[in-house]
């Protein structure tokens, strides 16, 4: 039998993260925290640009919560 995923997606939590592209942000995930410039914002993760040339993918899913830096 298929094995079927699902994701719920917030709207409003992606277009509020869109609107911040650009910019530097703070998220504090499930995980740790993580400090970046967000570059793009899919339904389910971010794209943040951190220091030093890298990139992180954040899933939607696992931010507890964020504040514009």
């Amino acid at each position: 039998m298929p094995v079927q995923t699902v994701s719920l997606v917030d709207p409003y939590v992606v277009e509020t993260l869109r609107r911040l592209i650009g910019h530097c942000v703070y998220f504090e995930t499930t995980r740790g925290r993580i400090e970046g410039t967000i570059l793009d914002v899919k339904p389910d993760h971010v794209l943040l640009q951190l220091s030093h040339n890298r990139q992180a993918c954040v899933r939607i899913a696992e931010i507890v919560w964020t504040m514009p830096l």
